[in-house]
């Protein structure tokens, strides 16, 4: 008597939005960055201290994620910080994190009136929804902000969503990256030059498809165009400036880095030290130095893994002094329904009043819905017919 043999087929895992356990993980990664940009905005007043309250938002990513995921049916590889929480207030454009309270190029102290930064972000199982919105201290319906302040983060916010209203099959990047500078246009300010949006995919926030804004000649030759299209998701990341679009490198100490994937025969034991501790702790992504055993020992390490392409470093950039810089960050992702926000940065028109007025196109762009009906969409048709 003979049997057949039998042969077990694996199948790999869906990591696309095709998978309902995916959104959800995309979906529950960015409720919890809200609840913790909600508690970091609540600390944002006169007097306080930007290491403290980046402590206070990191510690709260990880006492929310550490809550779920745990049971042997739905345990995940990873989960925690997908950005550790930044505070960059002012001519500062981003990633001002500081190594410690003692850190004072970087733990600078609050006051009535400073634009701030907030970026921070959750991941769940290598998928990340990060955000970032600009609140002005001290601001209220009360006391709104105006002028050229108001002017600045209308501008970011407004050309947020219009940038998300041409995210859809069948556009290009570059039809972003016009309507972007359209708004700014509109409202006086300027789009920070060459900053990139990336599409993500699980483990990765970088992606291959790039967005850019405010681009110069020679950057121009080094994005890709291509067309959007159902299932790719994006970290929409806009900043507006009140100069000249033009960063330059901060004083402030570097503190986030990530690796990059890539290998090189290291030749420092502190080299390899750090890489394999950043490995361990914070796998694909962004990654606080203040975290390591020992950041001071770690210095020498980073420099040689960043030098040679094992990691790069999220460097502090800032506009000239005076100026002043905003920013929107939200996570979405392109479905068969529409563009779905996983993250977003409210607005609040009693707070924040601009005098300035968007042209017809620009309004009429932003009255259309991000969903779409297919109901409404196939009737249409049907009328047409």
């Amino acid at each position: 008597m003979s049997t057949a043999a039998t042969t077990t087929k694996t199948t790999e895992p869906d990591y696309s939005l095709n998978s309902s356990d995916v959104v959800e993980k995309y979906r529950t990664a960015g409720s919890i960055s809200q609840k913790v940009l909600d508690h970091v905005k609540s600390l944002v007043k006169d007097g306080a201290k930007i290491w403290d309250i980046a402590q206070e938002g990191d510690a709260l990513i990880e006492e929310e994620t550490s809550k779920i995921y745990n049971s042997k049916k739905n345990k995940v590889e990873s989960k925690g910080i997908a950005f550790p929480t930044s505070l960059s207030p002012n001519n500062i454009a981003d990633h001002l994190s500081p190594i410690n309270a003692e850190d004072a190029q970087s733990n600078l102290t609050l006051k009535t009136g400073d634009v701030v930064k907030v970026h921070l972000g959750t991941q769940i199982d290598g998928f990340a929804s990060i955000v970032s919105e600009t609140v002005v201290v001290g601001a209220s319906a009360q006391e709104p902000v105006t002028g050229k302040k108001a002017d600045l983060l209308t501008a970011a916010y407004k050309a947020s969503e219009a940038a998300l209203r041409t995210i859809k099959p069948g556009n290009k990047n570059w039809d972003v990256t016009k309507v972007v500078a359209q708004v700014a246009k509109e409202y006086g300010v300027v789009p920070l030059e060459g900053m990139l949006t990336h599409n993500q995919e699980r483990n990765v926030l970088t992606g291959p498809k790039e967005i850019i804004i405010n681009p110069n000649e020679e950057q121009k030759g080094q994005v890709d165009t291509f067309e959007f299209e159902e299932g790719q998701v994006f970290g929409l990341d806009i900043l507006m400036s009140t100069g000249e679009g033009k960063v330059k490198a901060s004083e402030a100490r570097t503190t986030i880095y990530k690796l990059t994937g890539n290998n090189y025969q290291l030749k420092l034991k502190s080299s390899h030290l750090v890489l394999n501790e950043i490995k361990r702790k914070a796998s694909h992504f962004p990654f606080s130095i203040k975290n390591l055993d020992d950041p001071t020992k770690g210095r020498t390490g980073l420099k040689e893994n960043c030098n040679h392409g094992v990691m790069i470093a999220y460097d502090v950039y800032q506009e000239k002094e005076g100026e002043q810089i905003a920013q929107v960050y939200v996570t979405v992702a392109l479905t068969k329904n529409g563009l779905v926000k996983l993250t977003s940065s409210p607005f609040d028109e009693s707070v924040v009043k601009s005098e300035k007025v968007l042209g017809d196109d620009l309004n009429e762009l932003l009255s259309k819905p991000l969903k779409v009906n297919k109901k409404k969409s196939k009737a249409a048709k049907e009328e047409a017919k």
